[in-house]
């Protein structure tokens, strides 16, 4: 399968020394402070109507990108053969949810796979989206029905409480221009406080070889538990890169942190092949949030529990010609 461009960055931050005792309190984006922008017209004034416009040159780029994709057979919509191996179901939930992709060193992130403990949210995570002023309302209003599914069928998978929300949110995904993301350093402080410079550094100097990104917190007191995430959104991609990112993204920073090549049938694999979770995805968000599985986890306190529910999941089914993932090894 041939690899397209890298789509994301996903990271696991401990905030050192952040008390996130202001949950409630840190909840204002894209307000007047957050960006540069065209002071308020003068009295008598009318207001300015137009829609906002994305740089025509970035959206013909990501366009011909997606394009190419398509016309590779990457991007697929379905969901995939069914795993139905456990064994096979296992080490793809290892591989996915119990190594991280990349690591803080010094405040900044590098690209070093090892493993992890497990982690996933433990109370409930209120999604909002929020449009940077760069961003067409038309985008604006498709992705958040995009959204909105996800979250719900999430809820489904995981029994856990995902919800939209208007008000105060823990996980915010910015959906941003280049100019919106360029001017987001503000937004993030306020989001999360403690953020350090180079993780706001990433963000606003994001290449445009990675289409999205992930961030998800914990609090210094609990370092496998997530209590914050941020994900960014660039608006200039066609519609179908862009769903697939809330589809990735928002999964990944609820926990399943890793893409590995060994994850399939997968959207978790830098190969592009498929757009939206699968089927073998959405098994893995399932048993992510088992309560017989806990934050702080090793991988070999994890296996036999994550078998055990791989076969109730699978109890019955018949095997599958899917290649069969190596053996995750710790680091």
């Amino acid at each position: 399968m041939p690899r397209a461009h890298r789509s994301n960055h996903r990271y696991f931050a401990p905030l050192a020394g952040v008390a996130f005792l202001c949950l409630s309190a840190c909840a204002q984006f894209f307000g007047p402070a957050a960006f540069e922008g065209p002071r308020p017209a003068p009295r008598g004034t009318p207001p300015e109507t137009a829609e906002p416009a994305l740089d025509p040159a970035r959206v013909a780029r990501f366009a011909e990108i997606e394009t190419r994709l398509l016309n590779q057979g990457l991007l697929r919509t379905d969901a995939g053969p069914a795993v139905t191996d456990p064994e096979r179901l296992t080490q793809s939930f290892l591989r996915v949810a119990m190594f991280n992709e990349n690591t803080v060193v010094d405040g900044s992130i590098i690209a070093q796979e090892k493993a992890s403990p497990l982690r996933r949210w433990e109370g409930p995570v209120r999604v909002k989206l929020m449009a940077g002023p760069g961003v067409p309302k038309t985008i604006e209003s498709e992705d958040q029905e995009t959204v909105i599914a996800l979250t719900e069928r999430l809820t489904e998978l995981s029994k856990h409480p995902i919800r939209i929300t208007t008000q105060t949110a823990n996980f915010g995904i910015f959906l941003v221009s280049d100019a919106d993301r360029q001017a987001i350093g503000p937004s993030l402080r306020t989001f999360v406080p403690g953020i350090t410079d180079p993780f706001v550094a990433q963000i606003t100097e994001l290449p445009d070889a990675f289409y999205c990104i992930v961030v998800a917190f914990s609090d210094q007191s609990a370092p496998a538990v997530y209590v914050r995430a941020i994900a960014i959104v660039r608006a200039e991609l066609p519609s179908l890169l862009r769903r697939s990112c809330y589809h990735e993204e928002l999964t990944q920073g609820l926990g399943l942190a890793n893409d590995s090549p060994d994850a399939r049938p997968s959207l978790f694999n830098d190969d592009k092949e498929y757009a939206f979770l699968t089927g073998q995805d959405e098994l893995m968000i399932t048993m992510l949030y088992d309560p017989r599985l806990s934050p702080g986890m090793t991988i070999e306190e994890a296996r036999p529990i994550a078998d055990m529910i791989a076969k109730e999941l699978l109890d019955g089914s018949e095997t599958t010609e899917v290649a069969e993932p190596a053996e995750p090894q710790e680091s």
